[in-house]
């Protein structure tokens, strides 16, 4: 028709219209974002990238946009944009969402369970292996990686969001002078040579710090405390902290210090938290390392440390062995352990720092304190570097893996249906109980296919992979979702094959709840109502008007979109379970009221999804329905049956608005039914007659 080609042309025309970037915060807007104790730097890119620095203004990392790094589309044609903030080990330290367009979220689940999501990087490294399980299973099958809960119902968004996360950490990290967020080298089993208590300070595995009753007192001195310890007066020459760090990670330290029963239990130990550097500690002065009030298994207060300006957390191990016989006694000795996870790593230097305390006075004394630190590093001989990570598996390999028996069953599925329809239509069609068979495919494909799955198809995903084509982005959006896919799939070899029949006709959840719909009706005895031919011809042509609408605000305004696509019922009625606000609720259960006296009026007369099918039947490349001569004149049949007046009044089928019912071709094949096959039947039966009253 003039009309069709004309509209499409249209359509092609308005995909010139260019769509709008995505839009940086001011730095205004990202210091509001940012908490303390961290605070906005300086701009290190023009996209969107800026420094993050700590309260005395040292380098913590890095703020950033998602979309202007990593502009992977999401299910709108809009990529996702989000505020991540890593520090200088690359960690998260948070990520927020600032804008999308995702329609499950907007009008659908809310944005909350996208915010919660969101939550689950906190504390999370660049280099952990990260995936997303899902609702159908873990998407990891075990191993060290970490599973972040997925939202369900939005499988194919969070993991949207997720990639364009890790694409963008990455992009910064690696460009950045936070390096590459790797893992720090790791102990080498292997290196166990027999070691002395001199060899660990000869081979740079133990360290010294001295600090003598004298230069404690120059510390103090000029304050209130300087004269607050007299036994510093008395002996300055002698050690007030003596200070002896041992880094026992390598089990070659580790066997050199401790005693045979605390090198053991320190490997168990490591055995199961293979992530804690063990460090020793000992002092040979009076300091003794700890308050009185200390408690074991926590964070000793007098002693801190310090790597790449950033504080290392560090821990009494409660490991309670005692020292090997080769090294000397100190007068306090613990083990310490540093989270590797968190960044720390031995071979680079860091500082450890022991804290002096003086009290002045004897009724509530007013404490002074000064500090003295020693610079550590141990040798890296005895470590090895870990393994690069593994390549990250690509994120649509992850969700197949994720869902593959539901894809195996979508496929098998696709293939038994696409089968019998091109091999046994006829046969099919001629079933005594082929409306129970086809209500059995229908129930199949509400439950499996659309409650389950999440496979309803929606127009929502063509008008993405039109704006994507506008603005020149990827198309790798579409992998996110391979359920959806494997019906895309079917739904386009059925378009190819049949015409839209295939989807709308057996592939649509909610088409099937119309169907079902009617078939109540009649069971309660409702009255079926059909609309006059010509009325028929005008509201069919409202469809390509909804779509037309959709197409040009996806282009000029992507926001509006959002709110114009809940035309589709779909959302309400597949995707959330009838779980939403009640106007929407109203509005899909609207169109299955109607349809128990008018058939299918949404998918006849309303859905831009089945307009833009319908668009695609001149892809189609058979006339798969039979017909004879007598077809339309005499014989009308077909027509006055076809419940999607789909039928023309010369007998030629309208594949563009044909379903797939098959209720014609019951009637063709149905010597009861089919008047040329009747009348045949009868002038043969009366030819015989003849030719036996002539016998």
């Amino acid at each position: 028709m003039k009309w069709r080609t004309a509209f499409l042309s249209a359509l092609l025309a308005a995909t010139g219209a260019a769509a709008q970037a995505a839009e940086l915060l001011t730095p205004e807007e990202l210091a509001a974002r940012i908490e303390p104790p961290y605070q906005l730097g300086e701009q290190v890119s023009d996209k969107g990238v800026w420094t993050l620095v700590n309260l005395d203004g040292a380098d913590a990392g890095h703020v950033f946009q998602t979309a202007p790094l990593a502009p992977l589309p999401g299910f709108s044609g809009a990529p996702i944009d989000m505020l991540v903030e890593i520090d200088a080990e690359g960690r998260f330290i948070e990520v927020e969402l600032i804008a999308h367009n995702e329609p499950i979220f907007v009008s659908g689940l809310g944005s909350a369970p996208l915010h919660e999501f969101l939550r689950q990087y906190r504390g999370l490294s660049i280099s952990d292996q990260i995936t997303v399980g899902v609702p159908y299973g873990a998407a990891g099958g075990g191993g060290d990686g970490i599973a972040l809960d997925g939202v369900t119902k939005a499988t194919a968004s969070v993991r949207i969001a997720h990639e364009s996360i890790l694409a963008a950490a990455f992009k910064v990290v690696r460009d950045g002078p936070a390096g590459g967020g790797a893992a720090p080298p790791r102990p080498d089993p292997a290196m166990m040579p027999e070691l002395s208590w001199d060899d660990l300070f000869a081979r740079g595995l133990a360290h010294r710090r001295l600090v003598t009753n004298a230069e404690a007192d120059a510390a103090f001195a000029g304050t209130l405390w300087e004269d607050d310890d007299p036994e510093a007066k008395a002996d300055p020459g002698g050690a007030y902290l003596d200070l002896v760090v041992v880094d026992l990670g390598p089990p070659a330290a580790a066997r050199a210090a401790l005693s045979p029963d605390a090198f053991a239990e320190l490997q168990e130990f490591l055995s199961i938290k293979p992530f804690n550097a063990p460090i020793l500690v000992m002092d040979y002065g009076r300091h003794g390392l700890v308050a009185e009030d200390f408690v074991r298994n926590t964070a000793p207060a007098l002693l801190s440390a310090r790597q790449d300006g950033l504080p290392i957390a560090l821990r009494d191990a409660d490991l309670l062995g005692g020292l090997n016989d080769a090294v000397p006694e100190p007068g306090a000795f613990m083990i310490l352990r540093a989270d590797t996870r968190l960044g720390f790593d031995a071979t680079r230097a860091w500082e450890i720092t022991v804290r002096a305390l003086r009290e002045h006075g004897s009724f509530m004394p007013q404490v002074g304190h000064a500090d003295f630190s020693a610079e550590i590093r141990s040798a890296p001989e005895f470590y090895i570097a870990p393994p690069p990570p593994p390549e990250p598996m690509p994120i649509w390999v992850e969700a197949a893996l994720a869902r593959g028996a539901d894809l195996a069953v979508a496929a098998g599925m696709l293939v038994l249906l696409g089968a019998a329809l091109a091999l046994r239509q006829s046969r099919m069609a001629g079933l005594k109980r082929f409306t129970a068979l086809r209500l059995g495919v229908l129930g199949f494909v509400i439950v499996f296919v659309g409650w389950w799955g999440q496979g309803q198809l929606s127009i929502v995903t063509p008008l993405a992979v039109m704006r994507t084509g506008v603005e020149g982005g990827s198309f790798a959006f579409l992998l996110y979702d391979p359920f959806s896919l494997v019906i895309w799939g079917g739904a386009i070899i059925g378009l190819v094959m049949w015409g839209r029949g295939f989807f709308c006709g057996w592939l649509c959840p909610y088409g099937a709840m119309q169907e079902y719909a009617h078939h109540a009706g009649r069971l309660a005895g409702v009255k079926q109502r059909k609309v006059s031919a010509a009325w028929d011809r005008r509201l069919k042509k409202v469809k390509y008007g909804v779509l037309a609408a959709l197409a040009v605000a996806t282009l000029v305004s992507p926001a509006a979109t959002d709110a114009m696509v809940e035309v589709e019922p779909f959302k309400t009625a597949v995707t959330t379970w009838f779980i939403r606000d009640i106007p929407y609720v109203v509005y899909a259960g609207f169109w299955l009221v109607l349809g128990m006296t008018l058939f299918k009026g949404f998918c006849r007369y309303v859905c831009p999804l089945g307009a833009l099918l319908a668009l695609g039947d001149a892809l189609r490349i058979r006339a798969w329905i039979p017909r004879r001569e007598a077809c339309g004149s005499p014989c009308r049949l077909c027509e006055a049956r076809c419940r999607y007046q789909a039928i023309e009044r010369s007998g030629k089928i309208q594949y563009d608005e044909c379903f797939q019912c098959l209720d014609c071709v019951t009637i063709h094949d149905d010597r009861a039914q089919c008047v040329p096959l009747i009348l045949a039947a009868r002038k043969a039966q009366a030819a015989r007659a003849k030719q036996e009253e002539m016998a």
